[in-house]
C-alpha cells in the first residue's frame, strides 16, 4: 500500500468501512481532504468531534438531536395529533426530504424479529402506545419497510392500538415489497404518503 503514513491509511481504512463507500472511494476523500486540510479537513474534524460529543436521541419521537427535543418535535407549526411510524432515523429523513407530512414522528429503533430475538420491548412500541393515549393521538401512520419484519411490526401495533381511538394507517402505493425508504426517491415517498391506507 502506497497512502502514506500509518495515520493515513488507517483513515482510509476506517472511511472504507462506512456505509456506501469501499477502499478506492474512501482513498478519493482522504486525499481530497488532505488537498483541503486548512479548510474542510479542519470544518470536517471538529464537526465530527461535536457530534460525537453532543449527539443523543429525542426523548419525544427518537430522532437524533444536540437537544433533549428535537426540531420536528419543538416546532409548534407541526401537526400534533398525527404521529408517523418509522423504523429508524434514515428514514426519518428519507420523509422529511420529501416534504409531505407535517406533523410528528416516532423512530422505533429497529422492527420485531423472532430470529434475532427482538420484542416490543427492545424497541420504541411501548413509548409509542403512551404517546397515543396521553397526547390524544388522531392517526398513527406505520411508514415501515415493506420487510417481513417490517410487515410483521405494522400489524404488531394496529393490533396493539385497535382498542385506542385512534387510525392506523400504513403507506400504500410506491413502496416496492423488499423497499426500504431510504433508498426510495423523494416522489415515490411523497406519493406512498399521500396514498396511505386503513390497516
Amino acid at each position: 500500500m502506497a497512502e502514506g503514513s500509518d495515520d493515513i491509511q488507517a483513515l482510509v481504512a476506517l472511511m472504507a468501512r462506512l456505509p456506501g463507500l469501499g477502499p478506492r472511494s474512501a482513498r478519493r476523500i482522504v486525499l481530497h481532504l488532505i488537498r483541503k486540510r486548512t479548510g474542510q479537513m479542519t470544518q470536517l474534524a471538529q464537526l465530527l468531534d461535536s457530534v460525537a460529543v453532543n449527539s443523543r436521541e429525542c426523548l419525544t419521537c427518537g430522532n437524533i438531536t444536540d437537544r433533549d427535543e428535537c426540531a420536528i418535535c419543538a416546532d409548534p407549526a407541526r401537526a400534533t395529533r398525527e404521529i408517523c411510524v418509522v423504523q429508524d432515523v434514515a428514514d426519518l429523513w428519507a420523509l422529511e426530504r420529501g416534504q409531505a407530512f407535517k406533523g410528528r414522528y416516532h423512530v422505533l429503533g429497529g422492527t420485531l424479529s423472532a430470529l434475532d430475538e427482538i420484542g416490543p420491548d427492545d424497541l420504541g412500541i411501548p413509548s409509542l402506545i403512551d404517546r397515543v393515549t396521553r397526547d390524544d393521538i388522531r392517526e398513527v401512520i406505520l411508514a415501515l419497510n415493506a420487510t417481513v419484519d417490517g410487515q410483521t411490526t405494522a400489524h404488531y401495533i394496529a393490533d396493539a392500538l385497535a382498542g385506542a381511538n385512534v387510525t392506523v394507517t400504513g403507506l400504500a402505493q410506491g413502496v416496492p415489497i423488499g423497499g426500504e425508504l431510504d433508498y426510495l426517491d423523494d416522489g415515490t415517498i411523497s406519493a406512498a404518503l399521500r396514498a396511505r391506507r386503513r390497516l
